[in-house]
């Protein structure tokens, strides 16, 4: 079992998505404050960002929101966070999170979500980033997702090895589960990193 303390929850701030994706991340934010685990996410005062981070809250988490500066100027920021820290610029938002978590859960959404994901990824084929990626595949969300990633390997930009860099859970209670049983791996992950 992996000694698990904080997860990075990549999400939407998107306010018009399906139901689904709310209750996702309303039971994600709710099994981390059981578990005992701190939420740490983008900040956000809307969407699935707001919706897991209060579900945090309310089941006596710890909810921790990384935002940039030009964000709080606009008032996108949660003001009941358990801790809000604010970074001058997107990169060092990004950074800060990873720096400061033990795993991170990908949750539905668009550009800035999948931002983080390939990043994440990306730095765990160089063998920088080392913790568990858990993609939650809500509704099929990330499908066709999954199947660009597999025929990315099939075409050899990445080898087949690169498929255990991350796990897909299709609740949020696997998703939990996976960050605490995913084995963790070391830097020698980077003999797969040129094909």
């Amino acid at each position: 079992m992996n000694n698990i303390k904080s997860v990075a929850v990549y999400c939407a701030s998107s306010t018009k998505i399906k139901p689904i994706y709310y209750e996702a991340a309303r039971d994600l934010g709710r099994g981390l404050a059981l578990r005992g685990v701190t939420l740490v996410n983008g900040a956000g005062n809307m969407g699935l960002m707001q919706a897991s981070s209060d579900a945090c809250l309310e089941a006596g988490g710890k909810a921790i929101g990384v935002i940039p500066s030009f964000m709080i100027a606009q008032g996108w920021q949660h003001t009941g966070l358990t801790q809000l820290i604010e970074t001058p610029d997107m990169e060092s938002r990004k950074q800060t999170i990873n720096d400061m978590t033990d795993a991170a859960i990908i949750l539905p959404g668009g550009c800035g979500t999948m931002d983080e994901f390939f990043e994440i990824v990306t730095l765990k084929q160089l063998g920088v980033y080392l913790k568990p990626i858990v993609i939650l595949n809500i509704d099929g969300y990330y499908d066709h997702l999954l199947l660009h990633l597999e025929r990315s390997m099939e075409e050899n930009f990445m080898r087949h090895e690169h498929r255990d860099i991350w796990k897909v859970a299709r609740t949020p209670e696997e998703a939990i589960d996976l960050v605490f049983t995913t084995p963790l791996i070391d830097e020698s992950v980077r003999r797969f990193a040129k094909i």
